[in-house]
């Protein structure tokens, strides 16, 4: 929960492959060219926090997909990755939400089977 006077600098989901497939999409919603998400090798916390946190000074920030690292999966639920996105590119995202595939069937059928604890 975000108060006034916070002012975060990076976004950071854990996720399921539905969860994560939606965020990516999103990110990439309003970008012409093919890499609007990375998955850069680094650390866990590289690309959780690091990537990300110089990626909020580009003309266009990216999206990093993260914890690939095998010395830091033990520490998060199987099967979960991380996305983490700049703010800016963040606030973006969520102004283009219903312009998006988040209106479409296919995103109602991916909703259902994220509510039911199948992804």
């Amino acid at each position: 929960m975000l108060e006034e006077s916070d002012d975060p600098e990076v976004v950071i989901f854990f996720a399921h492959a539905d969860v994560l497939s939606g965020l990516f999409t999103l990110a990439n919603f309003d970008v012409s060219e093919q890499n609007g998400v990375i998955a850069p090798m680094g650390s866990g916390c590289s690309t959780i926090v690091q990537y990300p946190y110089l990626e909020k000074d580009s003309l266009h920030p990216r999206g990093v997909i993260g914890m690939f690292d095998v010395s830091a999966r033990p520490y998060v639920p199987e099967n979960i990755l991380t996305f983490a996105v700049p703010m800016s590119k963040f606030a973006a995202m969520v102004e283009n939400m219903e312009e998006s595939f988040l209106t479409t069937g296919s995103w109602r059928a991916v909703q259902k089977r994220i509510k039911h604890g199948k992804s």
